[in-house]
């Protein structure tokens, strides 16, 4: 099997889709878990999948663009409104696949903390990592939960944002920032941190990762890996690395 995980820059190319090969935009948050979902389709078909990691704007912006993608995974129904607003998703094929839940982590081994007044304190003079929070789900989710426990304007100008979830998780392992708010899903990918602490449900938006087809699809199997998303088998695997079911839709 020839998978390639690549990086956003690579899809800027506009090629055309082939049959047996799928080109999936997806959530920097899912890259663990879909990698193996992947591997696990691929194994069956005998087909490829292309995975391309990035922020949900970036990724949706490019599917704007033209960038050639097949399947595009969402962190938010945002960023999956907007381009079913421009009339690019193939019509039916959406469906809300997965939930998560907004941490707190600081680096391995450190003591759980109070979602209060104290936060800023616990930076002892470093920065807040955040994933862009003005256009990234896990920064959207992340200045939600902030404002709504009144922090925000405390924490605001100690925050370090990052492009990505997964970058914001990286400035945490490597010890550039002493605190980050990622998703429990990106922590549990990574031995270097703990949670110190979990988000109210209720201080944000559901988590929601929406996923549909492109209307523009050239490739003969989008349909199917969009369909194996869905198993019990692929579910199993995103359930192991942290994922829960969507939440349900009032």
């Amino acid at each position: 099997m020839k998978r390639l995980v690549c990086t956003l820059a690579l899809m800027l190319l506009p090629l055309p889709g082939l049959a047996g090969q799928v080109s999936v935009f997806a959530a920097a948050s899912l890259k663990t878990a879909l990698t193996d979902v992947a591997t696990n389709w691929e194994d069956q078909t005998g087909h490829d999948v292309t995975l391309s990691f990035a922020g949900s704007s970036a990724l949706a912006r490019q599917i704007e663009a033209g960038a050639p993608a097949d399947v595009f995974i969402s962190a938010n129904t945002a960023w999956m409104d907007h381009l079913e607003q421009l009339g690019l998703l193939h019509q039916g094929s959406r469906a809300d696949l997965l939930g998560n839940q907004l941490v707190l982590i600081g680096p391995a081994g450190a003591a759980p903390l109070a979602l209060d007044d104290g936060l800023v304190d616990a930076l002892d003079g470093g920065h807040m990592a955040m994933a862009l929070y003005q256009a990234v789900p896990a920064g959207i989710y992340g200045k939600a939960a902030l404002e709504f426990l009144g922090l925000w304007s405390e924490i605001a100008p100690h925050v370090a944002q990052a492009d990505n979830v997964r970058a914001a998780l990286a400035l945490v392992a490597l010890g550039e920032t002493p605190l980050g708010i990622v998703y429990r899903t990106d922590a549990q990918a990574e031995p270097k941190v703990s949670v110190v602490a979990t988000f109210p449900q209720n201080s944000h938006p559901p988590i929601t990762y929406p996923v549909a087809m492109l209307a523009d699809t050239r490739s003969d199997d989008a349909q199917s890996f969009l369909d194996y998303l869905s198993t019990p088998v692929a579910k199993a695997i995103f359930q192991r690395h942290g994922f829960t079911d969507p939440p349900q839709s009032n």
